[in-house]
């Protein structure tokens, strides 16, 4: 991490735990038992960027209701074009074109319900077109290119006869698994572009809050945005140093959502194939659990902006890089 942020500088801490997959709890307060489900409960749906103060669940709440505890969030691959958390911002929009997403993350750990504070939560995803950053020339979407590694098994490398052109074609780049979801080899970026990346921290609600657009998607794989979740390490100068990662996870957006933002520019001008929810082999269908997005847009105009929203459960005792999956 390159830029210079004094007002980061604490070191990151996360509670302590131990490792529990199929639990689910509620820690009532008082005699009540009101569950505050994600981070979207107290959350006003508005087209603008929200605050901090806005995004979080205010302390007279937390202390009077409940907070849900989840399953741990599903971990998957990293996928080959992450770039270490370089760009310490929450807006990563630079001038890339699309339906405004705000997007509102909470962190908790998933033992003890408490949020996980000055965690650096990593987001990265494809253009409105299917394109990413830093990879302009390995990743796909309407203007061509080749498969991403993360692509699911069974994925044809050649466009089927009557595909429209523009349809990318050709061959995954080096370190491509054959199929499934594993890893694959880590690809050094190819470019010096860094829009639809960021990094930020946690406050103490657990809650950090992002601003980017909407993704559009790419052969072989559903409409997602990629995060990692790091903690133990220290906020400085220069950014986030040191720590571990303890979620590597994607979100994921529902089809009638995906289909609404197919009829806006520029994804309508998208002639990629697109692969849906349900058949996605990396989304493991679990909902909530497996990274399933709460949004929130004017059914009728989709294009006036998204909320997404949704509580991550980590282990902060574990290490998840995501590259041995």
């Amino acid at each position: 991490m390159t830029e210079n942020h004094p007002e980061l500088q604490q070191p990151a801490h996360g509670p302590k735990h131990k490792k529990d997959l199929t639990r689910r709890k509620v820690v009532v307060a008082g005699a009540g038992a009101a569950v505050a489900v994600g981070a979207a409960g107290s959350l006003a749906a508005s087209g603008a960027f929200a605050s901090e103060t806005s995004t979080a669940v205010s302390a007279s709440s937390t202390s009077t209701a409940a907070e849900a505890c989840y399953r741990l969030t599903s971990e998957t691959t990293e996928g080959p074009y992450y770039i270490d958390a370089d760009k310490i911002r929450r807006d990563i929009t630079e001038d890339k074109e699309g339906i405004p997403l705000t997007l509102q993350l909470k962190v908790i750990d998933s033992e003890t319900c408490k949020p996980v504070a000055n965690a650096a939560v990593d987001i990265w995803h494809c253009d409105a077109l299917g394109i990413y950053s830093g990879y302009e020339s390995l990743s796909t979407g309407g203007g061509g290119g080749s498969a991403p590694t993360d692509a699911p098994s069974g994925t044809p490398t050649d466009a089927p006869s009557g595909t429209p052109s523009g349809t990318p074609t050709g061959e995954p780049p080096s370190g491509a698994p054959s199929g499934g979801t594993g890893g694959g080899g880590h690809e050094e970026p190819t470019d010096d572009e860094r829009y639809l990346r960021g990094t930020w921290k946690t406050d103490k609600h657990g809650q950090v809050t992002f601003r980017t657009i909407f993704p559009g998607w790419y052969r072989g794989r559903t409409v997602h945005i990629h995060t990692k979740v790091h903690v133990d390490g220290t906020w400085t100068d220069a950014g986030y140093e040191g720590g571990h990662t303890c979620h590597t996870g994607q979100f994921f957006f529902d089809e009638e959502s995906v289909l609404a933002s197919a009829e806006v520019e520029p994804y309508s001008t998208s002639t990629t194939e697109r692969t849906t929810l349900t058949e996605d082999t990396i989304y493991d269908q679990s909902g909530t659990t497996g990274g399933l997005l709460k949004l929130k847009y004017n059914k009728k105009n989709i294009a006036k902006g998204v909320i997404g929203s949704i509580t991550m459960g980590v282990d902060p005792d574990t290490t998840n890089d995501g590259t041995s999956l």
